[in-house]
């Protein structure tokens, strides 16, 4: 029987992709945003995630596509998957984006912990680092960049995923559910490779994400092998592709960008700065989708 799934955020830029994903694998979804998502095989239900009385009702309600289908009584959730959120800084002030991050993310975990749905994966993001949206460039304590880093960010975004991976942890603990966070990196939609010569002429223009990417359908697969991967209680993943998104070694990156910065352990020739090892082994995440099979 198809796994029931509710999604929040699916028609964002990340979202439609995932949704896209998981229901070619058979997965049945309804999408809870505030805008509809343009997919003939799923629902949306608009919802705002900062009201705790809609996410419970949406939560707790029917899955299928018509108000006429035979039979209109909700059944039970498998999973829910939270990717909505405010999704970068200078969208909103900071103080509404930090509201609605974290505030959203609490009534999401918070509902489903107490309507009893057993595995909730959330989007947390590469920006936790404390690189990205940093005020100046800084360099990281170490490389790559894995779970076990001592996430310092300044930002109100990265913040509010510090706040929202702490968030989950706490209700992990106190439920004894499945709650996992992804970090995901730089998402790359297909038709976004066309930009990848522009950057490869111009290196230094990702390096405030450490040149990290994930292919949004390989994000469809770290998500869906996160919900089918039970009993890790409160776990972080990085959600990146296997390689960095410059035509150039990982080693000439470092030794032009970031000169100085210890390795914790040697890298391949073109081997990601945000280590995605543990999602390799705890996940079985095997990316599908390299730049290298699209740019010439």
């Amino acid at each position: 029987m198809a796994k029931r799934v509710m999604f929040t955020g699916g028609s964002g830029k990340a979202g439609r992709h995932v949704v896209r994903y998981l229901v070619d694998q058979g997965y049945q979804v309804l999408n809870l945003d505030t805008r509809p998502l343009d997919n003939p095989s799923v629902r949306t239900l608009i919802t705002d995630i900062t009201d705790s009385g809609q996410v419970f009702n949406a939560l707790s309600s029917y899955m299928g596509l018509h108000e006429f289908d035979p039979s209109l009584r909700p059944q039970p959730v498998d999973a829910v998957v939270h990717f909505a959120a405010i999704p970068r800084i200078m969208i909103t002030p900071d103080s509404e984006l930090f509201r609605i991050n974290a505030l959203g993310t609490y009534n999401v975990i918070e509902a489903a912990v107490k309507l009893g749905i057993r595995k909730v994966v959330i989007a947390s993001s590469e920006t936790t680092y404390g690189l990205v949206f940093a005020n100046e460039p800084r360099d990281p304590a170490y490389f790559p960049l894995d779970e076990d880093y001592d996430v310092d960010p300044m930002d109100s975004y990265a913040l509010s995923k510090v706040v929202n991976e702490k968030t989950a942890r706490a209700f992990a603990l106190r439920s004894g559910i499945d709650i996992y966070a992804l970090r995901i990196g730089n998402v790359i939609e297909p038709h976004e490779y066309e930009l990848f010569p522009k950057w490869f002429a111009d290196p230094g223009f990702r390096k405030r994400i450490a040149w990290s990417y994930v292919d949004a359908r390989d994000l469809g697969q770290i998500t869906a092998r996160a919900i089918e991967t039970n009993g890790l209680g409160y776990q972080v993943f990085n959600a990146v592709n296997d390689e960095t998104s410059s035509d150039l070694p990982t080693r000439e990156l470092l030794d032009r960008f970031y000169p100085g910065v210890p390795l914790k352990r040697e890298l391949g020739e073109f081997e990601t700065l945000l280590s995605n090892k543990k999602a390799r082994d705890m996940l079985g995440f095997r990316p599908e989708h390299s730049w290298r099979n699209y740019v010439t």
